[in-house]
């Protein structure tokens, strides 16, 4: 037996290699006899020497296949699927031929390190083409005009070594996957002439990449170009023909650019020292824009620039400065990021004759300034101060934050400033007690510190910051109101018998609600279906049932509202981490929610919801089509879900700069609790007393129950005092760890 072992092993080493080599063989006949006109050396019967065939190269044993190189060649037909099976592939080129049909998943190939497929007549890609692409280092499918609409999925994010990605002009749709995290070797992206939408992703900030084009796309791409600033590799940089909005940001860091493209697009601001001062730029175009201030002056170094005015709303030509009123009034349009209804409505050089500005008689001087009712966000500047003459300064009901700038006490002239319905914090600035200072309703953050990350809200705002009484309260005081309006909508449909089949998952798909829900006692952990159905009892009201436990659905609608917010509260508590832009969010997915029925995340759905009703915000009339036909809505109903609608559009927003903070929804929901008088009193499963204010009652319900959940807050008890502590329905629900 010991003499028979060398035997054995190399007959099975032999049958291994037989088969190794049948296996690349058999792939290469397939991909013979798939393509026309065939190469003077290839054969479509026998697969015997294909190693030494034109463009096929292998291992130093001759049997497995590294690379296939075809390209230039006039070739149509199809790439068949087996290529698949060529494990040890590391190059696949057949750029500028005519081949069609599907590109094959070339998945799991862990040795590919080229494809080149560019310049073809493909029409599809198959399914997970790029998973486990772990090698992959220059990727090709651009010029490719006849694909179906494919969109660039998270599989890219398996490609880590990945340095060039050109997909050019291929039917991509979509947003672009924010993966460039996970790409740390990427220098060279190509994804113009395509039909991407959205913002661009965010984890291009640090990432490596030098060639940026992502010119040109169907509908254009949206939202800020703000992360380029962070992106200090770059050096070619086109972003012409999209729908970008907001200034240019600060380049002081990417030294490398040499040639920078903006031109077709919806910027506006002043263009920045930073971009005239770039040390290798040489090509520039600003054309076509909404940018104000001066017209930027280019050293000589800068040969080529496409500064046409077009759309650009310059205030004075080159080397020159222009009027101090103005440029103070574009510093503020700054702190509010640049807005489009300013840039529009601001472009000459005497800001007396510009939109929400009014002058003395003499048409000199600045002495009202009303930009109320905007929804601006950011910050107010401090250039508010330049303007000497000012009088009358109107901030009301914006989404402003931050603090508001010292300098503003020492304007001489002015008379009134009104920041109500507002999310300012910090100190509060003495004025003078000639001026009168508007600060409520809203602001419900005054007198605290609520670190935002500076300058103009941004995504920054995410993350670790102070956290205060007013924080906690400001959340709770949202929670409450949206109750109460809520109630009053239930109240509108509670008589029409509906089936009510929504889930909430949590907890596994099961939410606990409490045995005893109106007199307070402990959790009993009663385990409640959520997508169960309702009825109707003797009262008239909607009844939600499952197992052992009856309860009407406003209760039930109230304890997840409850259970929402209980969370975040906690969370603030326990951790002091704020993260008020993503609660807002999720704020706004509940609305949502409710208006329409439907679950976030539902797979029998072709979308998932907030895309969807977002989509529905474009047209208000698709807006009555879309809401839970349960609701029934008459007249001043639906215009109260239009306003509501409206809220949950913009809590949602997909950049975070964009969203409101919880103090404006607040504001939105306050009024409409104040105008809203059911006309039967029987109602009262909320504990709202319809014939007080929404001041009075939670000025009520803060007496009811005693001090304050956050009264170790001396500032916020002193400043806060309409802003209550939670009725005893909700003080077990904001303090148990069963919503955590």
């Amino acid at each position: 037996m010991g003499q028979g072992h060398p035997a054995l092993l190399l007959s099975l080493s032999l049958l291994l290699l037989s088969s190794a080599t049948a296996d690349d063989g058999s792939a290469i006949l397939k991909l013979a006899n798939s393509i026309t006109p065939l190469p003077s050396d290839w054969s479509t019967k026998s697969p015997t020497g294909f190693c030494s065939w034109r463009g096929i190269k292998c291992d130093s044993s001759n049997t497995r296949v590294t690379s296939i190189s075809l390209s230039k060649l006039s070739l149509s037909g199809t790439l068949p699927p087996e290529i698949s099976t060529l494990s040890e592939l590391q190059s696949l080129t057949f750029q500028d031929n005519q081949l069609s049909g599907a590109i094959p998943s070339l998945a799991n190939l862990t040795n590919l390190q080229t494809i080149l497929l560019n310049t073809n007549n493909f029409t599809s890609i198959s399914p997970g083409f790029l998973q486990g692409l772990t090698s992959l280092q220059t990727l090709s499918v651009g010029g490719n005009v006849n694909l179906s609409p494919w969109q660039l999925t998270a599989d890219l994010a398996q490609c880590a070594s990945l340095t060039t990605l050109t997909a050019n002009e291929c039917n991509l749709f979509g947003s672009i996957p924010d993966v460039f995290e996970s790409l740390p070797s990427l220098q060279n992206l190509r994804l113009s002439y395509n039909n991407f939408t959205g913002a661009l992703p965010p984890s291009f900030a640090n990432s490596g990449i030098q060639n940026l084009w992502l010119n040109n796309q169907q509908n254009g791409l949206t939202g800020s170009i703000e992360v380029i600033g962070s992106m200090t590799q770059l050096a070619q940089v086109w972003l012409h023909k999209n729908e970008f909005t907001g200034p240019i940001p600060d380049l002081t860091e990417c030294k490398s650019i040499f040639d920078l493209q903006l031109r077709d697009n919806q910027l506006s601001g002043i263009v920045p020292a930073s971009l005239v001062s770039l040390p290798k730029l040489v090509n520039v175009s600003l054309s076509n824009n909404k940018f104000q201030g001066p017209v930027p002056q280019f050293p000589p170094s800068v040969t080529k620039v496409d500064n046409n005015v077009g759309n650009n709303k310059y205030c004075a030509p080159p080397g020159v400065s222009c009027d101090a009123q103005v440029m103070a009034m574009l510093e503020i349009a700054g702190g509010f990021g640049y807005p489009s209804i300013l840039s529009d409505g601001w472009d000459d050089n005497n800001a007396c004759g510009w939109a929400f500005v009014t002058c003395d008689a003499d048409k000199k001087n600045v002495v009202t300034v009303n930009l109320a009712k905007q929804h601006f966000p950011g910050r107010i500047s401090p250039s508010f101060a330049k303007l000497a003459s000012l009088k009358n300064l109107y901030l009301n009901d914006n989404n402003l934050t931050g603090s508001i700038p010292d300098s503003l006490t020492k304007l001489p002239e002015l008379v009134t400033f009104d920041v109500s319905n507002n999310n300012l914090s910090g100190k509060i600035p003495n004025f003078p007690a000639t001026v009168k200072f508007i600060t409520k309703p809203g602001n419900p953050f005054w007198g605290t510190e609520v670190e935002t990350g500076g300058g103009t809200t941004t995504s920054s705002d995410v993350g670790p910051t102070k956290i205060s009484g007013g924080m906690i309260a400001g959340i709770i005081a949202a929670a409450v109101i949206f109750i109460a309006v809520l109630s009053f909508v239930l109240y509108k449909y509670k008589k029409r018998p509906r089936k009510y089949e929504k889930k909430v998952e949590r907890d596994s798909g099961k939410a606990f609600f409490n045995n005893g829900i109106t007199g307070g006692g402990g959790y009993n952990k009663v385990s409640i279906e959520l997508n169960s159905q309702s009825s109707v009892d003797d009262s008239g009201k909607n009844i939600f049932e499952e197992g052992n436990v009856s309860l009407p659905i406003e209760y039930s609608v109230e304890t997840r509202l409850a259970g929402t917010f209980g969370y975040l509260a906690p969370e603030y508590a326990a951790t002091g981490r704020v993260t008020t832009k993503v609660d807002v969010y999720a704020f706004g997915v509940v609305l949502m929610e409710i208006i329409t029925g439907r679950k976030t995340l539902d797979d029998t759905m072709p979308d998932d919801l907030v895309p969807w009703f977002r989509r529905i915000l474009m047209n208000k009339e698709n807006i009555p089509k879309a809401i839970d036909e349960s609701l029934n809505p008459d007249e001043e109903t639906l215009a109260t879900i239009y306003t509501v609608s409206e809220l949950a559009g913009h809590c949602t927003a997909r950049e975070p700069n964009q969203r409101p903070d919880m103090g404006h929804a607040v504001n939105v929901l306050a009024p409409l609790v104040e105008q809203w008088r059911p006309a039967s009193q029987q109602d009262q499963s909320f504990d709202v007393d319809h014939g007080t204010s929404l001041s009075e009652t939670l000025r009520r319900w803060q007496t009811e129950e005693g001090a304050s959940m956050v009264s170790d807050d001396a500032s916020f008890s002193q400043t806060q005092s309409s802003v209550p502590s939670m009725p005893s329905r909700f003080a077990n629900t904001f303090t148990s760890p069963d919503f955590r």
